[in-house]
């Protein structure tokens, strides 16, 4: 069948198409110098328009395109598009039965995800987008129509949602599972640990993602979240016991962990380890070797005595070294040096052995070449670098010529033969989980370890525990942006928080909270006490009240109230101390610095040294080019380290804290405090 323009028609509309043709499954548009086949499968509507004079039929195509014709009778251009109309809609009705069956597989797909008894993972969700992809391509019609078919429409709209919608499809089903299943588990949730676990604490325990970072803020149950996931993995039976591995930073926070998966769990497969103890494991099974510590690692005495010894004999032998030394110890770090042989000043040379033991570990650390190590540094600071290396070269060599002397090896070469062994796929991972704690503290090289792993064995999951407020270790190379920027490094995932606090009170809470969030580049997270405070919890005072301070303490205070008093530095522990046993012999009190008050918490907590200038908090930045360098860039805020170490002096806090500031020249972070509303009292 066939339709035409008339003469007149054809010549008055000057129309690329005069003809229009049905085929046998489409319709062929055509003109003197133009020839158009449109298939039905590409036809998305066809409308007839009555003009003035003559009819026109209009093709509607994919991507906005349409096809018109012009200039026919009007008659005969009802009885064509009539009889095309019943033709097509014949085919399409066919073809609906084909493309139903097609869109059934995938809703069938999605409807076993959505009721499977597991968590789905945002990494399958591309699978499944691809697959309604393919599916759509497969379809006999223009997939615009399907929403036309009745056999159709609710899978169409089904499979549109999962791909144009995926990721809060995923979500959403997600959430639905996981609060069933914590309900369907409460007996676990309730007995796994001393207390019940908390909403927040059960979804970051069963959220399946191959990478998830709990964010745990201070006093949230982060230990009990560890031991719980663990648990988890194997009543599910996601893991067998050696498939779990659990990672600590310290030895004795890795034999804790142990103690409390043993009396919790009841099992002995699983081992927390240090990062240096997986190392080890690594090279012993991938290299059959058994590697031995350097006793300079654990004899911090003699391995300074080895680096001030060696940087005496090179300042003694070669002038360039002297000078080269007096210049960057007056020069960048201000020091006073004295005139002549300033090597054999013994007080100054016990001052330079803490930076000399530093500075080697950040180039150990850092694994490259001494060229590498300087084409790592910015144009500015690259030639004063250089200088610096090479003054440090000697002592490098010396402490590589102990290594070898001992047979041994240091921590840093320890992680670097590790990453080199899994690289080279000589270590098979058997883990297909991994919990890290602390997660805020890791370094660069334990990141590369982690993601070695991982590489080595694709199934492996990672189950990150940590608070970004509480990252206080860049000294010792810890990158903070390896947390904030956790799906960067680590692959996308999810981020759950702990909100609960068991430590302390709101008003604790309120004042640290918004004392640390301060610096934008903290993650803003939840975290809410269980008890009510009032505005006395958290106190300015004179820093010489302390000793009323304490009186007043001995009157109140519980036998077993533990008392942290908590300083920046070592030597700035108040002299009263000093007669604390005989004049407040009921009283439990502890002097550590806030480094070493990590993790700990007590009834009462006094935090002194809060004074600018010498020694004050927050510490003037003492670094030298070897730190600018070697260490991972600190955030563009002022004093962002030192805001995150006095939350954490805050936080160790159950009942209340006291900021002794010196009146006379105050921190700059009292100013600050008080401006959040902390009170200033004249006495106790």
């Amino acid at each position: 069948m066939e339709l035409k323009s008339t003469s007149f028609g054809k010549h008055l509309a000057q129309h690329p198409y005069n003809r229009v043709r049905l085929l046998n499954a489409g319709v062929e548009v055509s003109g003197d110098k133009h020839h158009y086949l449109i298939p039905f499968n590409q036809l998305i509507n066809i409308r007839c328009k009555r003009g003035i004079v003559w009819g026109e039929l209009e093709f509607e195509l994919p991507e906005q395109k349409v096809v018109r014709l012009h200039g026919t009778e009007w008659q005969e251009t009802q009885r064509f598009y009539h009889h095309l109309l019943k033709v097509w809609e014949s085919w399409s009705q066919e073809m609906s039965e084909v493309s139903a069956g097609v869109l059934q597989q995938q809703v069938e797909n999605i409807t076993r995800i959505e009721q499977q008894d597991s968590w789905f993972k945002r990494t399958r969700l591309a699978e499944v987008q691809t697959k309604i992809k393919r599916a759509f391509e497969a379809i006999p019609v223009p997939v615009e129509r399907l929403v036309e078919f009745d056999n159709c429409r609710d899978d169409y709209e089904t499979c549109l949602r999962w791909l144009n919608q995926g990721a809060q499809s995923v979500v959403q089903r997600n959430l639905a599972w996981t609060e069933q299943v914590i309900s369907q588990n409460r007996d676990f949730f309730d007995s796994v640990e001393t207390s019940p676990l908390n909403d927040s604490q059960c979804r970051a325990v069963v959220n399946g993602e191959d990478a998830v970072l709990v964010l745990a803020g201070a006093g949230s149950g982060k230990t009990s979240v560890l031991v719980a996931r663990a648990g988890w993995l194997l009543r599910r039976q996601e893991a067998l016991p050696e498939q779990i591995l659990l990672l600590a930073f310290g030895r004795q926070a890795a034999d804790e962990m142990n103690n409390r998966i043993k009396e919790r769990l009841q099992i002995d497969g699983i081992k927390a380890k240090t990062f240096h103890a997986l190392a080890l494991q690594i090279i012993q099974e991938g290299s059959k070797k058994v590697p031995k510590i350097s006793k300079l690692e654990t004899d911090s005495k003699a391995c300074r005595s080895l680096l001030v010894k060696t940087w005496q004999q090179q300042c003694a032998e070669k002038k360039a070294q002297a000078s080269g030394w007096r210049q960057w110890l007056t020069d960048e770090l201000e020091w006073d040096v004295p005139e002549g042989d300033y090597w054999k000043n013994k007080a100054l040379a016990e001052r330079l052995g803490s930076r000399l033991e530093r500075w080697l570990g950040l180039m150990r650390s850092h694994g490259g070449s001494q060229a590498e190590m300087v084409e790592q540094a910015s144009d500015e600071v690259r030639e004063l670098f250089q200088k610096r290396v090479r003054l440090m070269a000697p002592l490098m060599k010396a402490w590589k010529a102990k290594l070898k002397e001992e047979d041994a090896v240091d921590f840093s070469g320890l992680i670097h033969q590790a990453i080199n062994i899994l690289e080279k796929s000589r270590f098979v991972s058997p883990w297909k989980h991994i919990l890290v704690d602390e997660f805020q503290d890791i370094s660069p090289q334990r990141a590369r370890l982690l993601s070695a792993l991982r590489k080595q064995n694709s199934q492996t999951a990672l189950f990150a525990v940590g608070d970004d407020w509480q990252a206080i270790y860049r000294f010792s190379g810890a990158e903070l942006e390896l947390t904030t920027a956790f799906a960067h490094h680590f692959g996308e995932g999810a981020q759950c928080a702990l909100d609960t606090t068991y430590r302390f009170n709101d008003r604790i809470g309120e004042i640290a909270n918004r004392f640390v969030l301060q610096n934008p580049h903290q993650l803003k997270k939840p975290l809410n006490s269980l008890t009510r405070g009032n505005k006395k919890n958290v106190v300015i005072l004179p820093e010489d009240q302390i000793e009323k301070l304490l009186d007043k303490l001995s009157g109140f205070a519980e036998d077993d109230d533990r008392i942290l008093i908590l300083a920046r530095y070592h030597h700035l522990r108040p002299e009263v101390l000093e007669k604390a046993a005989t004049r407040w012999p009921k009283l439990n009190l502890d002097f550590m610095t806030i480094h070493a008050s990590k993790g700990q918490q007590a009834e009462y907590v006094i935090i002194v040294g809060l004074h600018e200038g010498k020694d004050g908090f927050p510490a003037a930045a003492r670094e030298s080019v070897m730190e600018e360098v070697l260490l991972p860039k600190p955030e563009d805020f002022a004093d962002a380290e030192e805001r995150r170490l006095l939350y954490v002096a805050i936080t160790r806090a159950k009942h209340q804290v006291w900021l002794m500031q010196d009146k006379e020249r105050p921190s700059v972070f009292i100013e600050q405090l008080e401006a959040l509303g902390v009170p200033t009292q004249r006495k106790p």
